[in-house]
């Protein structure tokens, strides 16, 4: 049985409609229209327990009203969700103790207060007794690197140290799932890594299940072993990050540098050059036109390298050619 499962799920939302001028806006104050907004149009799909997968998409697409509908905040207009068993809008403070959540614009510490107290207090909400929450509290404190920072109050606490405190709070009564909605926004590289790691670990000492929406791929590439991609509320594609990033990096990337000057004419078959210098030049090609082996072998005989680098684009650049597809497909 899978840890969720979602079946035709449907999400509308009535919305006032703005009104233009002066005159529009007094009217709508006694006469508003409204209008019908789809955000989450039959969508289908299952999560196996443990699974890290990833849930992503622009903004406006329906990942965090799908993430709210899990978790039991928002009824869904039709269709059907199970998580772990339970129904999120029927069975909501049952399932609150089988899953865990963190919302990245959404703080759920404290803000005044030192964040262990925070911990203590949502240990008393999910009944976990005394002795088994402080062993529970040291484990995590060690395992998200904050021992020195529970003390503190989270004002005082940076961006990056605050968000491990705040997954760090979301496990403390051992969930099965996790749920986290762009955890790593506005976290500079080193925090991102580190939580990515903390995340990994406690996936693979726990086996706690990971279902994660963000904008930054690198977070996709890191965690995910599979991907579903949503687009103006529907599912545009959905398999491992691995078959994604073969399916759609055809493209290579080149950079090269010479031992000696290069002639202004340099080129390859099969090859566009994007810029040539005096001493190196950047080129990309089609891999599905132009093999890897002709393109590394005209550079070598083109003169003394120095140095040659392959790269793809990322997985950022791959989205977003799908999202492309998928809006012109609905065009």
């Amino acid at each position: 049985m899978p840890a969720i499962s979602v079946s035709n799920l449907r999400k509308t939302f009535q919305t006032k409609r703005k009104a233009a001028g002066i005159r529009g806006s007094l009217r709508a104050l006694w006469r508003p229209t409204w209008q019908t907004v789809d955000a989450v149009r039959g969508i289908s799909f299952a999560m196996q327990e443990g699974e890290l997968l990833g849930f992503i998409g622009p903004n406006g697409a329906g990942k965090s009203t799908t993430i709210k509908i899990l978790t039991g905040i928002l009824h869904p207009s039709s269709g059907e969700a199970s998580v772990l068993g339970y129904v999120p809008w029927r069975q909501r403070q049952a399932l609150a103790f089988q899953i865990g959540s963190v919302f990245g614009q959404r703080p759920q510490l404290w803000y005044h207060l030192p964040a262990v107290d925070t911990f203590y207090l949502f240990g008393k909400i999910y009944e976990v007794e005394d002795a088994a929450l402080r062993r529970r509290i040291a484990f995590l404190a060690e395992a998200f690197e904050i021992e020195d920072l529970l003390e503190t109050p989270v004002r005082k606490l940076s961006l990056g140290q605050r968000m491990r405190c705040e997954v760090a709070a979301s496990l403390l009564h051992k969930p099965r799932i996790l749920l986290l909605d762009e955890p790593s926004i506005g976290l500079d590289v080193v925090a991102k890594q580190r939580l990515r790691e903390t995340i990994q670990r406690m996936n693979a000492l726990e086996g706690v299940g990971v279902l994660l929406t963000s904008h930054d791929a690198g977070d996709i590439e890191a965690l995910c072993k599979r991907v579903i991609i949503i687009n103006h509320g529907e599912i545009v594609y959905r398999d491992k990050v691995s078959a994604l990033k073969r399916r759609y990096l055809t493209v290579k990337y080149v950079d090269v540098r010479y031992n000696e000057q290069l002639p202004p004419d340099f080129s390859l078959p099969g090859v566009e050059m994007l810029k040539v210098g005096r001493y190196g030049a950047k080129m990309r090609f089609d891999a599905r036109a132009t093999p890897v082996e002709p393109v590394i072998s005209g550079l070598a005989s083109a003169g003394s390298l120095a140095d040659v680098t392959v790269s793809e684009p990322s997985l950022e650049d791959v989205i977003r050619t799908i999202y492309a597809r998928a809006e012109a497909e609905n065009a």
